[in-house]
């Protein structure tokens, strides 16, 4: 079948796409700088002039140079402070929570990696990015692993920066989900199938993330991200209805609107709320 598309269009498309991830990415960068700053390491030195001056003339022990970073600095404040006992509950308390970050960046790259290699697969496929495959879908799925490819280094950049490794692993759940996948790929709506489970889980994921991680920027970054997924998954199960309909012709730019069923402009967001029933664990992509 030829397809034809208003190139015009499906570069506005794609910038459009192209302006939620960025939002999404500019506030990830920011959200990440402030939680490194808080989580991971910020020294007396790096504080405002007053901060610093009252944290470090609590006593005539002051923090040595290896102290300065990370848990152990907060450990060193509180017992010089005169706040052993409540202190050290408070580091502890602070370790497993970093602990949990961490963790949790890693799985969320983890299925960014799975999400990557599947659109790197699925491109290889004639229907998907080959001349005969609908320049719509093709060019979806070009932008789309582009964009997962950047979460990955966002979630892996924050992961090291706290004390973690850098996750270059897939997701080990629903990593042999799509190694079973592939093989039985017929035609572009096994593709688009597969591409909404992943798309799927990782929104659900950062969603349910954001009531598990511990500061408010983390926060923001899952839910940015998040947004950027959920997108993904509105326009795949928008082309899954056009495809499961036989109306594949109907999967262009400009659409035609007046023979696109009644559906169509509600198909891609079948929650009034969204669920997290397919939400990965914190822990089930970490590494140590």
């Amino acid at each position: 079948m030829h397809h034809t598309v208003d190139e015009r269009r499906l570069r506005e498309l794609c910038e459009e796409s192209d302006d939620r991830h960025s939002d999404a990415m500019r506030t990830t960068r920011e959200s990440l700088a402030a939680f490194v700053d808080v989580a991971g390491g910020e020294r007396p030195q790096d504080r405002p002039a007053a901060e610093a001056t009252a944290a470090e003339a609590t006593g005539p022990d002051r923090w040595p140079t290896a102290d300065r970073t990370g848990r152990r600095g907060l450990l060193r404040s509180a017992v010089v402070g005169g706040l052993a006992g409540g202190g050290l509950l408070a580091v502890a308390a602070s370790a497993r929570a970093a602990t949990t970050d961490v963790a949790a960046l890693q799985t969320a790259a983890s299925i960014e990696n799975l999400a990557v290699s599947t659109y790197q697969t699925a491109l290889t496929l004639p229907f998907i990015g080959g001349s005969s495959a609908n320049p719509v879908i093709r060019a979806f799925a070009q932008k789309t692993m582009t964009q997962h490819t950047e979460h990955a280094q966002a979630f892996n950049a924050a992961a090291v920066k706290l004390g973690g490794k850098a996750q270059t692993g897939t997701d080990p759940k629903y990593a042999p989900v799509v190694a079973a996948a592939v093989p039985k790929i017929k035609g572009p709506g096994d593709v688009v199938s597969l591409a909404i489970t992943l798309e799927t889980v990782a929104a659900e994921t950062y969603v349910k993330d954001t009531s598990l991680v511990t500061t408010p920027d983390l926060r923001q970054l899952f839910t940015s991200v998040a947004g950027v997924e959920a997108q993904h998954q509105a326009v795949l199960l928008a082309v899954q209805a056009l495809l499961n309909a036989n109306d594949a012709a109907m999967i262009a730019l400009p659409p035609p609107v007046a023979q696109l069923p009644k559906a169509a402009g509600s198909v891609g967001f079948p929650n009034a709320f969204y669920p997290t029933s397919m939400a990965s664990p914190a822990a089930e992509g970490a590494v140590q």
